[in-house]
This record gives C-alpha cells, structure tokens and sequence, in this order.
C-alpha cells in the first residue's frame, strides 16, 4: 500500500514514516500543503495522511482540490487533541477518517487499514494465480484454500507481483511500489524477499526470474 504523509513536523513525519514502513507500507513524505498537492496530482497513492494545519496550503484546501478533480484517494486527517470542530470539518470536506494528535503510530496503521479496506471491499476482486487466491482488500492471502502466513511485506510483494499478472517487473519497480519511490537502501533486499516467497509458495506457484529484466508471477508447476 502507498501512502503519502503530509506532516510540516519533520520529527513526527519521520517518526510516521517509519512506523508505517515497519508495518509494510511504502511512504512518500510531503512537509507542506503545496508539496503535498502536487505529489498527490503527479503520482498514485493508496491513501493519504493529511494534517489540518501546514504551511502553503491547508490539509483542508488540499483535499477540497483533491475532490474537485474527482480524485477519490481516501484521506485520514491528523487533527488537533479535543478539536471536535476540526473532526467535524475534516469529514464534511471530504475526508474519510481522523485520527487526533498525539496518536500511537499502530493505531494510525490500523486506521490506515481497516480505511482501504472500506473502500476496496466489494470493489477489488481476488486475484487468482494458478491455486494462489490473494485479496489485497482484506490483506490475505491463500495457497491451495490453506491461509498463507506473510509478513506484511512479503504480502504486499505478492500482491504487488500478482496485480502485474504476466508482466515481468524489474527490482527498481519492486522497489518504488513496495518499499519507497525514494529507497535507497541494498536492492538486493528484494531478492532475500523473493527467496522467502519462494519457499512460502512451494512448487506450485513460482516467481519466475527473467534474468536481466526481473521477475513474474507464475501459477505453473516448477
């Protein structure tokens, strides 16, 4: 899932970013209402967290021009503590959720959650893969009707993989759409996560290397 946080408090920004990539969400970080804006006009994002007040433009105006381009990216406002008012503007303007300063970051990812879920159940089907069923809204997924256990990184990389179906994608796209457009970490790390699907999914489902290019999910017997 990728989420885009506008937050003007580098501390608490870092802070959110980092505990949503623990929870395997990719990040992208804005630090004002402007940034923010374009980020959200120029790329694709899952879910956006939006604080009220930021310099340039407000979180509120951000999402009022949001919905005026028809852009229905489900939006979690941080509000003020005890900022009724803020929560009722929030949810009037457009917005989808709010969670209230000072917050537990598990509790803005379960929010974060349970919020996608809301807006792809009944939405986005299942995705089959030869006997793998993966449903990205409910965050599962099952090999031969028996429930996979996936960290929740190895399972957005198998969603990601099975959204593709027969596209070979190349680690550089493995890496913006599930770790972070701005990685820069070893990308050999998607090859050790690669491997661990692999010994998860057993024979009956592969992750196919094209050497030079990258890789593609297949449902073929090994």
């Amino acid at each position: 899932m990728r989420v885009l946080v506008v937050e003007d408090e580098r501390p608490l920004a870092t802070a959110v970013r980092r505990a949503l990539e623990a929870e395997g969400f990719s990040v992208a970080v804005a630090g004002d209402g402007v940034d923010g804006d374009w980020r959200a006009c120029e790329q694709s994002f899952d879910a956006m967290v939006l604080d009220v007040m930021l310099p340039g433009m407000s979180g509120y105006d951000v999402c009022r021009r949001l919905r005026e381009r028809g852009d229905a990216t489900p939006i979690l406002f941080l509000t003020a503590k005890d900022g009724e008012y803020d929560e009722a503007d929030a949810l009037d303007i457009g917005g989808d959720d709010f969670i209230s300063k000072p917050f537990l970051p598990v509790a803005l990812a379960a929010r974060l959650r349970a919020l996608t879920r809301r807006v792809t159940r009944g939405g986005e089907p299942a995705i089959q893969v030869g006997p793998l069923r993966v449903d990205a809204g409910h965050q599962r997924a099952w090999l031969d009707g028996e429930e996979l256990h996936l960290t929740a990184r190895e399972l957005a990389l198998l969603t990601y993989l099975a959204h593709r179906g027969e596209h070979v994608v190349s680690k550089a796209e493995i890496l913006e759409h599930v770790w972070d457009p701005a990685f820069e970490g070893d990308a050999n790390v998607v090859e050790v996560y690669v491997g661990r699907l692999r010994r998860k999914l057993g024979p009956e489902v592969d992750i196919l290397t094209v050497r030079g290019v990258g890789y593609r999910l297949s449902g073929r017997a090994r």
